[in-house]
């Protein structure tokens, strides 16, 4: 009931909000874990329960790419519902070997927005404010490939062949076979 009472107050513009992944699989057989936003597992059977009582916002991914469906809008600061669906993908800082969670990161324009740069959530990503203010300040540079993940591309006299996705907020990636037949 607490979630609904709109008196929680505000974290980085949105309300007091659980942010959880999941599969519609998982949700389906109301077993496993989902992902909240700050990277703790939650048992099924507490996310429907908690669901119950809240507010509800749906991001619908592809299933093979994860890359969102639609939702965006052309102003420089992202959207709460923006901020929830890149939560919802990114989970948490996209720059290799960050483990900042989504909860304390802020919204990263791939290309930057004084550059024409769009605030759409398939052109933005999440990075913690140091990654965020390092890609201003040096050259690296960031772009989408062709899973959906962002890349972070260090310069050419940083590159030392280092990963350039960060999978710590999607351990899922790391335990599921991949499907490369496609349909």
């Amino acid at each position: 009931m607490a979630l609904c009472s709109k008196k929680l107050g505000q974290h980085n513009g949105l309300p007091v909000t659980v942010i959880v992944s999941t599969t519609l699989q998982e949700l389906e057989k109301g077993a496993g874990v989902a992902v909240t936003g700050g990277g703790s597992l939650l048992p099924m059977a507490d996310l429907i329960r908690m669901a119950a009582h809240a507010y509800h916002y749906l991001a619908v991914f592809d299933h093979h790419t994860s890359q969102a469906l639609y939702l965006g809008r052309t102003k420089r600061i992202a959207s709460p519902a923006q901020r929830i669906v890149l939560h919802a993908r990114d989970r948490g800082c996209t720059r290799p070997g960050c483990t900042v969670p989504g909860y304390w990161c802020q919204v990263h324009h791939l290309t930057d927005w004084k550059n024409g740069g769009r605030t759409d959530v398939d052109t933005t990503t999440l990075a913690c404010g140091p990654e965020n203010r390092m890609i201003e300040t040096t050259e690296w540079t960031t772009h989408r490939n062709t899973k959906g993940q962002t890349e972070w591309i260090p310069p050419p006299d940083l590159d030392r062949g280092q990963h350039r996705v960060n999978g710590y907020h999607h351990p899922e990636r790391h335990l599921l076979p991949e499907d490369d037949q496609g349909p």
